[in-house]
């Protein structure tokens, strides 16, 4: 299946319209906005998370009618939905706010997100970023860019591998299990910096523009993971989860590491896991 740049803009106008009509709004309280615990006091859910996840899910079955969609607050509420992911013809999963917590708190770093399977392979990405209004998009072989409102474009391209002890990433250790959490930022001392911005919408944006050199998560859900997985991959840099293995959305695994190249790769799982093949 061929899934068109012109099908990942229309994505992208679903995107930007919850944004304009259900996330801005209520973004700093201009209107009502309640905030709620879902799984932990981390997780977290609002009304515009819900109301924005209602708009693209409407948006979006209206543009391909025989498309599985899968929001994050619907999977909450029905976590069997995730099983037809990997064998869909086609499925998007939506992220309405990534961020809620910096979103909940008035901080304007979250994104809108969505991806595009077909059976199990990712073939788009689009991080949208309510607040400059722009895009980060990726279509499978057609490379990664930033579109903005006027139809302007400037392509993304991953960082070039530098020693390890010169990389800046962004670490989203807060999720890490023991014994891996108290590994990884026990060994952070072996990279120049390293930083949490608590949302993967911009983070992927950033390590896809060359402006940190490696990104690490724990969990790997599909909505978080998805779009960004490809817009690194397509800005040309190497990612796999920690035991070596492609991202998958229907194969757990316990955590995902992004690169510049295979090479750093290696070197990083070595110096901040302590794994060596």
């Amino acid at each position: 299946m061929k899934f068109s740049v012109a099908n990942a803009l229309v994505v992208a106008s679903a995107l930007r319209d919850a944004a304009q009509s259900e996330v801005l709004p209520r973004f700093r309280a201009v209107v009502p906005n309640t905030v709620r615990t879902k799984s932990s006091p981390l997780d977290l859910v609002t009304d515009a998370d819900v109301a924005a996840e209602a708009h693209i899910m409407k948006s979006l079955a209206q543009a391909f009618p025989n498309a599985l969609l899968v929001g994050e607050e619907s999977a909450a509420r029905d976590p069997h939905i995730l099983e037809g992911l990997a064998a869909a013809e086609l499925a998007l999963v939506i992220d309405p706010i990534d961020g809620t917590k910096n979103f909940a708190s008035g901080l304007p770093l979250f994104g809108v997100m969505a991806g595009v399977l077909h059976r199990g392979t990712i073939v788009a990405g689009v991080i949208h970023d309510p607040i400059t209004d722009d895009f980060a998009i990726a279509v499978r072989g057609e490379g990664a860019w930033i579109e903005r409102p006027d139809g302007s474009r400037t392509d993304l391209k991953a960082s070039a591998p530098l020693p390890v002890a010169e990389m800046l990433g962004m670490v989203s250790w807060m999720f890490m299990p023991e014994p891996l959490r108290s590994t990884v930022t026990g060994n952070l001392a072996c990279v120049a910096g390293a930083a949490d911005y608590r949302t993967a919408a911009h983070e992927y944006r950033l390590i896809a523009g060359g402006h940190y050199d490696f990104l690490m998560f724990a969990k790997l859900a599909p909505w978080d993971h998805v779009p960004g997985v490809l817009l690194h991959r397509e800005a040309g840099g190497y990612s796999a989860c920690f035991d070596g293995e492609p991202y998958a959305v229907d194969r757990p695994a316990q955590g995902l590491l992004c690169a510049p190249d295979e090479a750093s790769w290696l070197l990083l799982r070595e110096m901040l896991l302590g794994t060596r093949e």
